[in-house]
């Protein structure tokens, strides 16, 4: 679901903060004096302007409906507004969250990732993307159980999100996978970025039921050059360097062909 499909009403929101600020009770009895108030004004208006009818009878009756109905609908309709604006909340984060990691699903990183790259094309800026792949993720879960592994990639998520920038944007590809986009980052930068996290990663202090568990990942870089029609050439460059990472042992970066000029592999420290 792209999306500009999720979005709300500009007014519900702004209203639902106003409620959560005031408390529903109080912007409850600010709606009942306010309608009061105006339904006052305007019954005594019409008398005035018809000039007949006894004020205070018509005074009693508008407070008593004004009062009685406002306060029905009006914590109806607060209620309705506090509900809807959860529920959109929700349905946003499922629709573009990874359940388990918290990190943008793969749907959603393509989607927000293809108008970032079109732009760093267009426009001639650096980018560059990196895949990550948790090193012998299938042993752990045979090993310490499917509960062990789900922590486990909670934790990587979390230590690859606190080494990146703001703009970075990182996703969970697929399984044990997770792919990164870094808008205006050069390949040395990009480089430096992977290896950072994979220091964190293998940094890990892990362990299940009292058990230690061995932590590392393999990760692939490539960056943005004018070969790159699409964007998923550019992820295809980065597959192909975490083949490799894979390749040589795991728990190193590897960079794709041509990253770097005069470099045939671009590659960082491997263990």
């Amino acid at each position: 679901m792209p999306q500009h499909d999720l979005e709300q009403p500009a007014w519900l929101p702004t209203l639902n903060r106003w409620v959560q600020g005031m408390g529903l009770r109080r912007t409850l009895l600010l709606l009942v004096a306010a309608v009061w108030l105006l339904s006052l004004l305007i019954s005594q208006l019409v008398i005035s302007l018809i000039g007949e009818g006894n004020r205070m009878i018509v005074a009693a009756w508008v407070s008593a409906s004004a009062i009685g109905f406002t306060g029905l609908f009006g914590y109806m309709f607060l209620s309705l507004v506090r509900h809807l604006d959860q529920a959109h909340r929700n349905m946003l984060r499922h629709a573009t969250q990874d359940a388990l990691t918290g990190t943008y699903n793969r749907r959603y990183f393509l989607e927000i990732v293809e108008r970032e790259w079109s732009r760093a094309k267009r426009y001639e800026m650096s980018c560059a993307l990196l895949l990550m792949d948790v090193d012998h993720f299938k042993q752990v879960n045979d090993r310490f159980g499917h509960l062990c592994g789900d922590q486990l990639l909670r934790r990587i998520a979390d230590a690859a999100a606190e080494t990146l920038r703001q703009p970075d944007v990182l996703a969970r590809f697929g399984g044990e996978e997770f792919i990164i986009f870094l808008p205006h980052t050069d390949p040395l930068g990009a480089l430096d970025v992977a290896e950072r996290i994979r220091e964190r990663v293998e940094a890990l202090d892990f362990g299940w039921n009292g058990t230690p568990v061995p932590v590392s990942a393999s990760l692939g870089v490539a960056a943005l050059h004018d070969n790159h029609v699409t964007l998923d050439q550019l992820i295809s460059d980065a597959d192909e360097a975490l083949y490799s990472a894979k390749s040589a042992g795991r728990n190193c970066v590897r960079a794709g062909a041509g990253l770097l000029p005069g470099r045939s592999s671009g590659v960082t420290s491997s263990r």
